[in-house]
């Protein structure tokens, strides 16, 4: 029985059945909405919530695993977004080819800022994807201020997408990115990407090449940034940078606050993160009235959380639940070794 039980938990610790389970648990909620027992807010906010995952999974990498710090996801996420409208809503082409587009399109700029990566680190390169970030975001703002996609262009081999439709493409998205990312870590590719955080100088002394995985930690974070600004306008279809916070720092900020709550080296760590700071607010908090009165105090408890997170629990949440784990296992064989 006890071979069994470390059989089970070891399964249970490999990223293909984790997701798989969450997939599981994920497709069933619009049934339970369509159903009544879920309100159809929910799984909409649902729906946002997950986008952002993907995008904290890209940045999950570039931070966590490749330690090159940027503050420019917002202007990425812009380039999916301003894409996915032009192609599908002014060329009325299929999803196939916004999709190709901004593939094409965040490759290339992935590419640029890797290049310039390899002569700025640090804070300089925060500060260098910040102002990229603010320079893409008011040229999309020039071109079109308010951008909307029609529900009848919002099509998949032919099928229009509704908002379950969307929720599914979007939960499928993440899903196939989670296990991808995750199969990436654990490659040699993975490992020579660490080598490069830990190490720039012993990195290099080992013939791993900075330029390669520089390039290939920005190209990947971009691209999973401009997929979640362009499932964000098949989602919501419609977004006005006047309003909008989508494609300004706070997005950017949000996005590195949940990476650093969750952990930064965790995948799972970094979508729970992503589920405190975007899915707590918009599938509960913002149903209270307090808070809708005062929406200021949902920052200031996101804030307070990321300094308790970083002055104590560095490994963010995957840190505390493996501390946990660890605790838990040791009162198990405890009480076993007392009993015997």
């Amino acid at each position: 029985m006890t071979k069994e039980n470390g059989i089970l938990k070891g399964a249970l610790r490999k990223p293909p059945v984790q997701t798989a389970l969450f997939f599981a648990v994920m497709v069933g909620l619009p049934v339970l909405s369509e159903r009544g027992l879920l309100p159809h807010s929910f799984v909409y906010a649902l729906g946002n919530t997950l986008i952002y995952a993907i995008i904290a999974i890209g940045f999950c990498l570039l931070l966590g695993y490749a330690g090159l710090a940027s503050l420019g996801t917002a202007g990425f996420i812009g380039i999916g977004a301003y894409t996915a409208y032009f192609v599908m809503q002014q060329l009325e082409l299929p999803f196939i080819a916004a999709f190709l587009a901004t593939l094409l399109l965040s490759i290339l700029l992935g590419v640029v800022v890797g290049f310039i990566s390899l002569r700025i680190e640090g804070i300089y390169l925060a500060i260098m994807t910040l102002g990229l970030s603010e320079t893409i975001r008011n040229l999309l703002m020039a071109l079109k201020p308010t951008i909307k996609i029609e529900l009848e262009h919002v099509r998949l081999f032919g099928v229009q997408l509704g908002d379950r439709g969307s929720y599914y493409l979007i939960l499928i998205v993440f899903s196939v990115l989670m296990l991808l990312t995750a199969s990436l870590i654990h490659t040699p590719t993975g490992r020579a990407i660490l080598a490069m955080k830990n190490s720039a100088s012993a990195a290099q002394a080992m013939g791993i090449s900075l330029m390669k995985y520089r390039l290939l930690a920005f190209v990947i974070a971009t691209v999973f940034a401009a997929l979640g600004g362009m499932l964000y306008m098949l989602h919501v279809r419609t977004m006005t940078t006047a309003t909008s916070t989508l494609l300004t720092l706070t997005t950017s900020l949000n996005i590195l606050g949940a990476v650093i709550i969750g952990g930064a080296k965790s995948l799972w760590g970094s979508t729970f993160g992503v589920f405190m700071i975007y899915g707590i607010q918009s599938m509960f908090l913002s149903k209270i009235i307090f808070f809708q009165k005062n929406p200021a105090f949902i920052t200031m408890i996101t804030g307070l959380l990321i300094i308790l997170v970083v002055m104590f629990f560095p490994g963010g949440f995957a840190q505390i639940a493996a501390q946990l784990r660890l605790w838990l296992k040791g009162r198990l064989l405890k009480r076993k070794g007392g009993g015997v």
